[in-house]
């Protein structure tokens, strides 16, 4: 069975990623990338699923893990009753290759380690044919089955029942290296890595990169390792950033809200955008504007909330059956049917992330202005419609007041893209639009008796995403109207001291957002909440949250999607980009708050 999921820890090359357990076992990897079909798949399922374990043979022995330094190597320490080791496992960066390394360190007396390798390609589907290699003076399998191909090299693996085992004894002083290569199977074995010189290169690029993130303020060591999450979920080629590593992993355990978010959508990426900008992170800002320019080049009809990692179109959503889903909670879903949902908001996101870019700095080319000028033409025309928001609702489209606040930002920040930068464009025409969808809003968006905004209009209930019209400069945060929206989230959507979205109630068996109720609370709503506090006054309540929240990282500092307050256990997707970006905004709030210095761009 899976483990608790902040019991595993993140390694990455910046194509994709593998969860590491705590019991030493790989059981999620993808390759080449981040939304490849999985080979190690316990994660969804059991070990029959495809996982690579590597412990002390000692089931008793203790275990203690860390990065080293501002990195994504894993150490993980095991001590037993005759000595201790140290594991570290890492994806080598920069090598145009898919590899990961798993490097044992005798530290005291002797050990002797276990290793299980079970192999699964095709979202553990697909069992490979597996041969010892002949050609080398090393031990090493290679396993094949279709597009698929991997050389494990190490301590010399036998085969028992559909899987391949050995152990070894580690003494003080020495080094065992296992190391194993993805490539495509018609092509010949890569050679060996050079661990010594992979592992050097991998820790100077992971601290070369961190060296350069700016903040200085409180909460520094969760800012940087959320900073760090940000860039581990970037795909270097293509500079598209994913939501999360994995897909499927339950908002309600044993529920069926489980969704597919290896994908980058450009809520996501336009709000990381932000806040590498905010930490010194023009470069990494450009390559993703180059990503979206790209993704959404064509007719802005065609615009999607989200695309692949190169700017894939067709995400159809599928089930899987090869996976049982995590602790039993099906189905495992790849692809995404949000991807054909209209959700206007996504615009705005895009045109205020454009807007904090060319206020760092970063310069308009002759491509970037045209084609925010097309996709406000097709705001123009199409503002009006009812969509199904930020929380991608799957019941009936509405007009979401979070959604046609984005409208407002994008006309705000296409406005000022004329009166600040000089660009041209229809000032007059977008600054009308601009006032009557802000007119609409408060006149259908805010109800009266409640003294609130509301979740749709027409509607009286609230929702957490309503935190978000201050960020992005619609009202201030100390506005009497934004104070009594606050008021009604904290005492309706508050459980337990951390948000929900909204109030997910049921009829007829079915959430206001078209599925079976039940979820968990929402990690970014609550950092937002630290974020709406430290900037109206109440610095003591944005710093009682920000501890809670940021206690609910897992050993090594990551998050996941939401958490389960009831039972103390992270749930959904992880990690999570949305969580760790508004973690990196909540601190950045709170270091202004207390007069630190902080580079404000986002409005």
């Amino acid at each position: 069975m899976a483990l608790d999921i902040e019991d595993y820890a993140l390694i990455s090359d910046c194509h994709t990623a593998a969860l590491v357990g705590r019991d030493g076992s790989i059981d999620w990897l993808c390759l080449p990338r981040y939304d490849s079909a999985s080979m190690f798949g316990a994660l969804l399922g059991d070990e029959n699923n495809g996982r690579w374990l590597l412990a002390p043979a000692d089931r008793e022995a203790s275990v203690t893990r860390s990065y080293l330094g501002d990195t994504f190597i894993l150490s993980t320490i095991w001590t037993t009753g005759t000595g201790s080791v140290e594991v570290l496992d890492f994806m080598p960066h920069g090598d145009n290759r898919a590899d990961l390394v798993r490097r044992v360190r005798g530290l005291s007396g002797s050990v002797v380690m276990t290793q299980e390798l079970r192999i699964r390609f095709g979202y553990g589907g697909t069992m490979p044919w597996v041969r010892q290699m002949t050609n080398e003076n090393t031990h090493g399998l290679i396993a094949v089955a279709g597009p698929d191909a991997v050389v494990i090299r190490g301590p010399r693996l036998k085969a028992a029942d559909h899987r391949h085992t050995s152990n070894f004894t580690v003494s003080a002083g020495d080094t065992v290296d296992v190391q194993m290569t993805w490539y495509q199977a018609e092509l010949n074995t890569p050679s060996a890595v050079d661990v010594d010189a992979a592992y050097r290169t991998t820790a100077d690029w992971w601290a070369r990169w961190a060296v350069r993130c700016t903040d200085q303020g409180p909460y520094r060591e969760e800012v940087l390792r959320s900073m760090l999450v940000l860039r581990a979920l970037t795909h270097e080629s293509t500079g598209g950033i994913v939501a999360a590593a994995t897909t499927s992993l339950p908002e309600d355990f044993g529920g069926t809200r489980n969704w597919d978010y290896r994908y980058v959508w450009l809520r996501d990426a336009s709000l990381t955008l932000e806040v590498l900008l905010s930490h010194g992170y023009e470069a990494e800002a450009e390559d993703w504007r180059s990503w979206l320019l790209r993704a959404i080049a064509g007719d802005p009809n065609d615009v999607q909330i989200m695309y692949g990692l190169s700017g894939e179109r067709d995400l159809t959503e599928r089930d899987l059956t090869s996976l049982p889903g995590y602790r039993g909670a099906g189905p495992v879903r790849v692809g995404n049917g949000a991807v054909d949902q209209f959700q206007s908001d996504v615009i705005g996101e895009v045109m205020v992330a454009l807007h904090a870019a060319r206020v760092a700095g970063v310069g308009e080319t002759t491509f970037s202005w045209p084609l925010q000028r097309a996709l406000m033409q097709f705001l123009e025309d199409n503002w009006q419609r009812p969509d199904q928001g930020i929380w991608e609702m799957r019941g009936a489209a509405r007009e979401f007041t979070h959604s046609r606040v984005m409208v407002w930002a994008a006309f705000d920040r296409a406005v000022r893209g004329i009166t600040e930068f000089g660009l041209p464009g229809p000032l007059t025409k977008w600054t009308e639009l601009r006032d009557e969808v802000r007119a609409d809003i408060e006149a259908r968006g805010f109800n009266v008796a409640r003294n609130s905004y509301t979740q749709y209009f027409g509607g009286s209930e609230v929702d957490a995403s309503l935190l978000v019209l201050a960020q992005v400069g619609f009202c201030a945060p100390t506005d009497p109207r934004m104070l009594g929206t606050v008021a009604l989230i904290e005492s309706e959507l508050m459980r337990d001291g951390l948000l929900m979205r909204y109030r997910a109630s049921a009829v007829a068996s079915i959430s206001v957002d078209g599925l079976p109720p039940g979820e968990n609370q929402f990690l970014a709503c609550s950092f937002w909440l630290v974020e709406q506090f430290a900037t109206s006054n109440r610095l003591d309540d944005a710093l009682t949250l920000m501890d809670r929240l940021v206690g609910l990282v897992n050993d090594v500092g990551l998050l996941s999607e939401e958490y389960d307050v009831t039972n103390g256990h992270q749930a959904g997707n992880t990690p999570q980009a949305l969580s760790h970006l508004a973690l990196v905004r909540a601190a950045d709030a709170i270091a202004s708050g207390e007069g630190s210095p902080i580079r404000s761009i986002s409005h």
